[in-house]
């Protein structure tokens, strides 16, 4: 029940089903049964309203996944301490399904993965949960024996196209692509997903459902690895990066614009290029243009870095001992998702350097515990003279909830990783772009 299986769950509860919302998480099934919603750009409306309907529960327990007719499985997909693909929460899910499993039921992998995981990795463990009797009365036959997709159960990978914040597209109208693991899995998913969601394309295979969903974030990755390096060597040369898209995008075709920042945040971009390289690697395949492109995004944090450090010795101060504010802790504007946000890179930097680091978020009011990092860290408020007392902000979220205006009038430093400061008026020296 999180940015992805929260909307999903609102959109077949939309389309007039019974749902059930399991977590393993006791705080997010309180809340949503109390009638809040934890995931802020959502609202409590809808939990409300689904709460009242009598169609919607939500739970913890892992008896009730035989109850549901199609089982949605939505968990992260992180990499490993090495960069390689860490499947332990798609694995421990479908184990938990697969003690539940029983005839007819539909499971659906939405979690981004490299080719070949729902078949490869979902369908053996499904495939041994025990349970089906055969109608056979011989002895021989009265053993349990495992349930058969295709047949006994239906398995398929539709990937999830969530966009938290977006306002132009929802669950429901962004299409929905689905590979089944054989003819009827596909039938069976195409005929869930087009009772809810405006338009299904369902193509060949799980593993071409797969793959597409890398493809349209690896596009993404290659694009912004792009443009980070294009304003590296523009800075250099003086000239304005942002000012350069914004002149390439006149152009009515052939080009979509992409623009710089501190490095790349949410749980898609930053992970999912690693799980195909990782893959390519199996089959002994290089993928050099799409592990350039991690390399370039990777190095942004350091970069900015760099452009702080050297701002402040314009300064004459130090990086050591300086009290920075950093602004935004969301990956990007006006939502509260930090997974991956390159701002919690930025801090740890920053407090390696030991720079005294405060941060403000009007989304996120405390950095809250995370699988790689451990900031306890609370948003502190600002105000004219809270911005002044600071060596420098840092701005690496251009919240729309920011008085601009005001932080160009009341800081002593400003280092701009999203180029808002290039329409506000400010002291010559004050903004420093990165």
């Amino acid at each position: 029940m999180g940015y992805v299986g929260l909307p999903l769950l609102r959109t077949f509860h939309a389309a007039g089903f019974k749902t059930i919302g399991f977590d393993i998480d006791p705080a997010k099934v309180d809340m949503l049964r109390s009638g809040r919603c934890y995931l802020r750009h959502l609202g409590d409306d809808f939990i409300r309203d689904m709460a009242a309907s009598g169609r919607f529960v939500a739970t913890c327990d892992f008896q009730r996944l035989n109850e549901p007719d199609a089982i949605v499985i939505c968990v992260p997909t992180p990499l490993g301490r090495h960069a390689e693909p860490d499947l332990s929460f798609v694995e421990q899910t479908a184990d938990a399904v697969a003690r539940q499993l029983r005839p007819g039921q539909l499971v659906v992998l939405e979690s981004t993965t490299y080719p070949g995981t729902t078949r490869e990795v979902v369908l053996p463990i499904l495939e041994k949960a025990a349970g089906r009797q055969p109608e056979a009365k011989t002895i021989a036959a009265a053993q349990p024996t495992a349930l058969r997709c295709g047949v006994d159960f239906f398995l398929a990978f539709s990937p999830e196209r969530e966009d938290p914040g977006r306002k132009s597209h929802s669950t429901q109208t962004i299409p929905k692509l689905v590979g089944g693991i054989d003819a009827e899995s596909l039938a069976a998913a195409v005929a869930l997903y087009e009772a809810a969601v405006q338009k299904v394309v369902a193509v060949s295979s799980a593993e071409v459902a797969e793959s597409a969903k890398l493809l349209e974030n690896i596009y993404r990755c290659v694009n912004i690895a792009l443009v980070n390096e294009m304003k590296v060597l523009l800075e250099r040369l003086g000239i304005d990066i942002w000012e350069v898209v914004d002149a390439a995008a006149t152009k009515p075709f052939g080009f979509q614009a992409f623009y710089p920042g501190p490095g790349l945040g949410g749980h898609c971009i930053p992970i999912d290029p690693f799980y195909l390289t990782w893959k390519a690697r199996e089959v002994g395949l290089p993928t050099r243009f799409i592990e350039l492109a991690g390399e370039i995004n990777q190095h942004m944090p350091d970069y900015v870095i760099q452009r702080l450090s050297g701002a402040l010795n314009g300064h004459n101060k130090s990086v050591k001992g300086s009290r920075i504010l950093v602004l935004g802790m969301a990956y990007k504007p006006d939502i509260d998702d930090i997974r991956e946000s390159p701002s919690l890179e930025l801090i740890e930097k920053l407090l390696a350097l030991q720079a005294h680091v405060d941060y403000n978020d009007p989304h996120i009011p405390q950095i809250p515990r995370m699988r790689r990092h451990r900031l306890r860290l609370k948003s502190v408020d600002i105000s004219p003279a809270v911005l002044a007392g600071y060596d420098c902000i840092l701005i690496a979220t251009h919240h729309s909830a920011y008085q601009w205006r005001e932080i160009a009038d009341n800081a002593q430093l400003i280092v701009d990783t999203r180029g808002v400061m290039r329409k506000v008026p400010h002291a010559p020296g004050k903004v420093v772009f990165a």
